[in-house]
Order: C-alpha cells, then sequence, then structure tokens
C-alpha cells in the first residue's frame, strides 16, 4: 500500500489511505461475522490465523523499508501480547454472539473504561465536561441492550470482557510506546508472533484442531479462503491505521471513525437482517451523540493544550 501511495499526490495519498481504512475496517466485521454464521470456523483459530498473517504482512513490510524494526526485551511485552490476544478473541467472541449493532454499540464502552483505569491507577484527571458525555455512551449502550432481542447472557459476557480486555490493551499500547520508544508498528510487529505463540498453546485445550469443527477439518475451499481473505483484511486495518495517523490530523481520524462506526451499525441491518426497535434507534443515537460531543471537547482541550505551549516565552 506504502509503495502505491508513493506515487499519488499528497491530497490523492489521503483518499486511498482513507478509502483502504474505510473498506478494510468495515469489511472485516462483515467477514467476521459471515464467517461465524455460515460457516461455523472457530473463533480462537480465526484469531490465531489473523495474528499470524498480521506478522507476515509486517515482515514484508520490514523488507520493503516502511518501517524499521526495534529489537524489544521480549520480558517487557509479555502481558501486552497476552491482552492482544484477550482483546481480539474475546471482541470476535462478542462478534459472534451478539448482532452487529450490539457488538458496534458495547466497543463504544471502551472510551468510558479506559478514562476509568487512567483515572484510579495512572492518576489521570479529565475536564467535567469530557466526563459528562460519558452518561449518553453509556446510556445509549444499555438502551440498546435492554430492547435487544437477541439479548443472551453468553454475549452480554463476552463484550464485557471484550471491552475490559481492550481497554486495558489501548492503555498498556500507550504506556509501553512511551516506555520503549517505538511506534504501533514496531510494537506489532513483537506483538503478533508472541500472541501467535501463546494462541497455539491455547487453541487445542477449547477448540478442535481435526475433525468436525478442527483447524484441519473438512472445510470447503470457499470458506478457507474467506478465512484467508479475513486475515489479509485484517493486516490491512493494522497498516491503513498506522498510515492514516502518521499522515492526517486527530480530527481526520476521529471524525472518520464515526463515519465508519455508522456505515457498519448500517450494514449489520441491512446484510443480516438484524432486528431493530424504535428504543434501539433512540439507544445508538444517544450513544453516537455522546461519542461526537467526546471527540469535540477531547480535541479542543489538545488544541488548547498546544497553544499554552506555544505562548510560553
Amino acid at each position: 500500500m506504502a509503495e502505491m501511495l508513493l506515487g499519488l499526490s499528497a491530497n490523492r495519498r489521503i483518499i486511498v489511505g482513507l478509502l483502504v481504512n474505510l473498506l478494510s475496517s468495515i469489511c472485516i466485521v462483515f467477514i467476521n461475522k459471515w464467517i461465524y454464521v455460515h460457516y461455523g470456523f472457530p473463533n480462537m483459530t480465526l484469531t490465531l490465523v489473523h495474528f499470524v498473517i498480521t506478522y507476515l504482512g509486517l515482515y514484508i513490510c520490514q523488507k520493503m523499508d516502511i518501517f524499521a524494526p526495534k529489537s524489544l526485551p521480549i520480558r517487557k511485552i509479555v502481558w501486552l501480547a497476552l491482552s492482544f490476544c484477550g482483546f481480539v478473541a474475546f471482541t470476535n467472541l462478542s462478534l459472534q454472539s451478539n448482532s452487529i449493532g450490539t457488538y458496534q454499540l458495547a466497543k463504544a464502552m471502551t472510551t468510558p473504561v479506559i478514562i476509568l483505569i487512567q483515572t484510579t491507577y495512572y492518576k489521570k484527571t479529565f475536564s467535567t465536561k469530557i466526563k459528562l458525555t460519558l452518561v449518553p455512551i453509556t446510556l445509549g449502550v444499555i438502551l440498546n441492550s435492554y430492547y435487544d432481542v437477541r439479548f443472551n447472557l453468553q454475549g452480554t459476557v463476552f463484550a464485557t470482557l471484550g471491552v475490559l480486555v481492550t481497554s486495558l490493551y489501548q492503555v498498556w499500547v500507550g504506556a509501553k510506546q512511551h516506555e520503549l520508544q517505538v511506534n504501533s508498528m514496531q510494537l506489532l510487529y513483537y506483538q503478533a508472533p508472541l500472541s501467535s505463540g501463546f494462541l497455539l498453546c491455547v487453541v487445542p485445550l477449547f477448540e478442535p484442531v481435526t475433525g468436525e469443527g478442527g483447524i484441519f477439518g473438512p472445510w470447503s475451499t470457499a470458506a478457507l479462503v474467506t478465512v484467508l481473505f479475513s486475515g489479509v483484511v485484517a493486516f490491512l486495518v493494522n497498516l491503513s491505521i498506522y498510515w492514516i495517523i502518521g499522515n492526517t490530523s486527530a480530527v481526520t481520524y476521529n471524525m472518520f471513525g464515526h463515519f465508519k462506526f455508522c456505515i457498519t451499525l448500517v450494514g449489520g441491518y441491512v446484510l443480516f437482517h438484524d432486528p431493530l426497535s424504535l428504543n434501539q434507534a433512540l439507544g445508538i443515537l444517544c450513544t453516537l451523540a455522546g461519542i461526537l460531543s467526546y471527540t469535540h471537547f477531547k480535541l479542543m482541550e489538545q488544541e488548547e493544550g498546544k497553544s499554552r505551549l506555544a505562548q510560553r516565552p
């Protein structure tokens, strides 16, 4: 992707990068859901396939000088790699067990949980305006879940665990990047194979390896091609996020994220015929309003911080 973008003008590069991220981010949700619904492919095995393909993709990228790998002590990223396994596995289990609408809205709870973790354990402070935006986000998620006709205990447990582990992972990623002085791709280059090794040990304990439903089971060619394709798309999501963060503003990245959020919700109802009641729609709008408000106030505070730094003698 990087070589293709180099041959384009600056504006066209940004448009192509955003389109790649838009298509890959939305497609990965729908493809994974399709794999669970139509093929019944085992969850953790699919996660392992994604990790392996991500590592292979990153290996090719570093050989093409898209980024320079940095030697990292394995012991310092063990917990990060474990949380990476949990974050992807529980998120996929949530997608498998819930409607796309509930899955997508549950992910929005990551923001309140991250703020809670950073306030409690890292003594970080947030303004009252930021804290108040968490009310509509949380209220909207509760409203949608309560009126979701496909609501189930198992799906709720997976969604909750997904939010908790994802929040921990995101907090730790920021801390580790600062501590080890690496960017996200350099960190992921070490995380992906380590996480693959952990999952390789765990998968045989929870999922069959051979026979019906196992990775070496009698899968159709269509199922295997779809699984491999989903791994490539998962890699493109990671690569395009890294590129967008490095080449656009925070406003562009966040606003584009909200657009993807809406498209994914609509796609779930259109492609998988997820039922949607009026109360669920109100919950979605409530959560979206909270997310937009959070982004607006957060970006305002960042700009104010930059202005104060610029005014210092």
